[in-house]
C-alpha cells in the first residue's frame, strides 16, 4: 500500500473534499491514505442532495479522470441562472436572468462515486475514526492515531502531511482553535431529491415542466416574502429542491448540521409550503421521499489554514452558506491548488508549499464566504446594515442585480497555478 520512495499524506474525511485532495496529491507524486469514519462508500443510495459545478471544477475533475466524458454523462446542464418573484399562485415576475451560466448539476452520490472509483481503492480506510495527531518535535512528520470502529483496534500512522477534510465541524481545526464556533445564519433549509423515473408522465411532472419551462438547463430561485427556494433538474430523472426557512437556532446534537425529521415535521412543512409556493412545486415537495433538514451555518474567515504539517481543505477551511454554490467548488479548487503547490515545491519544502496554498486560497475563500452570507440574508429578507430588507414584489431592477451568481467575488478566476488545466 505504501511506496517508501514517496512522501506520505493522510487525509481525514472521505467526502468530496477528501477524495479531491486524494486525486490532487496522488497526481503530485504523493502516497495517500484516506481515513473515513463511515463504514463503507455510498453505493446505490440516494445519499446527499444536488450541487452545482462551475466550469473550473468541471475542468479540474476532467483532468483527474481517465475518461473525462463520464462527468458530462453523470451531470445535467445549468446554463441559466434565474431569480423570480413568486407566491402560492404563480410566478409574478422574473427578477434576473443570466443565460451564460455554464454550470452543471450533479447529485452528490453520483459525483462522489465518479471520483471514488477513479482512485486506487486500497488507499481508503473506511470505518476509521481519528483519535489524535501530533507533529513531531523536528516538524518532520505527523503521527496520527485512529480507531478501527468495528474492532476497537487503535492504529498509528506516520505521515509527512495531515490534510483535514473533515467538514465544517472539523476536530482537527478544533485542536488549533479550541474556541472556534460556527455562526448560525438565522435560517434552516429543507432539502429533497425527487426521483421521477417511474412517474415521468404523471400530472406532477407534466405540471412542473409547464410551470418551469427551462427545467433541465435552469437554476431556478423562487423568492417570496422572507424566504426563498432553489429548484433544478439533475441527471437520471431527478429533481432537486431546497427551501430556506427563517427560524431561531435549533439545538444541534452531536457533530452534524443535518437532522432526520419526523413524519409530523414533514407534514407541517407540507402545510407551510402550500401557503408559500405554487401548487406545482408543492406537489414535487410532497412526493419527495425522505426530505431532511439542514441547519445553515458559516464562520468568519480564518486567519490561517495550515499549521506545521497540517492543512485544511474544503468546509474545514471555510464553512460557508450555500447561496453561491461555492462549497463543493471551493473544496475541489482547494485540492487542486494544494496538489499543484506540492508538485511545485516538493515534500522537502513543505512549508513553502503550504504558504503558497494559503496565500492563493485564503483571500478568495474569505471573500466568497462573506458574499454568500450577504446573499443569503438578502434572499431571506433579513436585516443588513447598508440596505433595506429585500422584498421581491417591490424590488427595483438595480436591487435585483445583487441576486446574480456571477457577482460572487472571483467568479471566473483561475489561479495561475492551474492555468495549464484544459477548459472543459
Amino acid at each position: 500500500m505504501v511506496d517508501e520512495g514517496k512522501p506520505k499524506a493522510v487525509i481525514v474525511g472521505g467526502s468530496i473534499g477528501g477524495i479531491s485532495a486524494a486525486h490532487a496529491l496522488t497526481l503530485a507524486g504523493w502516497d495517500v491514505l484516506v481515513l473515513e469514519k463511515t463504514s463503507s462508500p455510498p453505493s446505490g443510495s440516494p445519499t446527499g442532495a444536488g450541487l452545482g459545478l462551475d466550469p473550473l471544477s468541471q475542468a479540474i475533475i476532467g483532468s483527474w479522470l481517465s475518461q473525462p466524458q463520464l462527468l458530462h454523462y453523470t451531470t445535467a446542464p445549468l446554463s441559466i441562472d434565474q431569480n423570480q418573484a413568486t407566491d402560492s399562485e404563480q410566478v409574478s415576475r422574473i427578477l434576473t436572468r443570466d443565460e451564460s451560466f455554464n454550470f452543471r448539476a450533479a447529485h452528490w452520490a453520483d459525483l462522489h462515486g465518479l471520483l471514488y472509483y477513479a482512485l486506487p481503492l486500497n488507499i481508503f480506510l473506511w470505518g476509521h475514526l481519528l483519535l489524535s495527531f501530533n507533529v513531531s518535535d523536528d516538524k518532520g512528520s505527523v503521527i496520527i492515531k485512529a480507531k478501527v470502529i468495528n474492532t476497537g483496534e487503535v492504529i498509528e500512522i506516520v505521515a509527512d502531511l495531515l490534510v483535514a477534510a473533515d467538514g465544517c465541524l472539523s476536530s482537527i481545526l478544533q485542536k488549533y482553535l479550541p474556541d472556534f464556533k460556527l455562526r448560525y445564519s438565522g435560517y434552516c433549509a429543507w432539502r429533497g431529491v425527487l426521483d421521477f423515473s417511474k412517474i415521468e408522465n404523471s400530472d406532477t411532472i407534466k405540471g412542473i415542466r409547464k410551470a418551469y419551462p427551462d427545467l433541465g438547463k435552469c437554476l431556478y430561485f423562487d423568492l417570496s416574502s422572507d424566504t426563498h427556494s432553489v429548484f433544478y433538474e439533475l441527471s437520471n430523472k431527478k429533481l432537486n429542491w431546497i427551501w430556506y426557512v427563517n427560524q431561531p437556532e435549533p439545538e444541534v446534537k452531536g457533530t452534524s448540521v443535518t437532522m432526520k425529521v419526523s413524519s409530523d415535521m414533514i407534514q407541517n412543512m407540507h402545510q407551510e409550503a402550500e401557503k408559500v409556493w405554487s401548487p406545482e412545486l408543492v406537489r414535487v415537495i410532497k412526493e419527495t421521499k425522505d426530505p431532511f433538514l439542514n441547519f445553515i451555518y458559516d464562520s468568519d474567515p480564518l486567519e490561517r489554514i495550515f499549521w506545521d504539517n497540517v492543512v485544511l481543505v474544503g468546509d474545514a477551511a471555510h464553512p460557508t452558506t450555500p447561496h453561491c454554490l461555492r462549497s463543493t467548488n471551493m473544496s475541489i479548487l482547494d485540492a487542486a491548488v494544494l496538489g499543484k503547490c506540492m508538485e511545485k515545491w516538493g515534500a522537502e519544502k513543505l512549508e513553502s508549499a503550504l504558504e503558497e496554498y494559503q496565500f492563493t486560497r485564503l483571500p478568495v475563500t474569505s471573500k466568497q464566504v462573506l458574499h454568500a452570507r450577504r446573499l443569503g440574508r438578502i434572499k431571506q429578507g433579513l436585516v443588513l446594515p447598508d440596505r433595506e430588507p429585500f422584498d421581491p414584489k417591490s424590488a427595483r431592477p438595480e436591487d435585483c442585480q445583487e441576486l446574480l451568481q456571477r457577482n460572487t467575488p472571483f467568479f471566473d478566476d483561475v489561479p495561475l497555478l492551474l492555468a495549464s488545466i484544459p477548459s472543459s
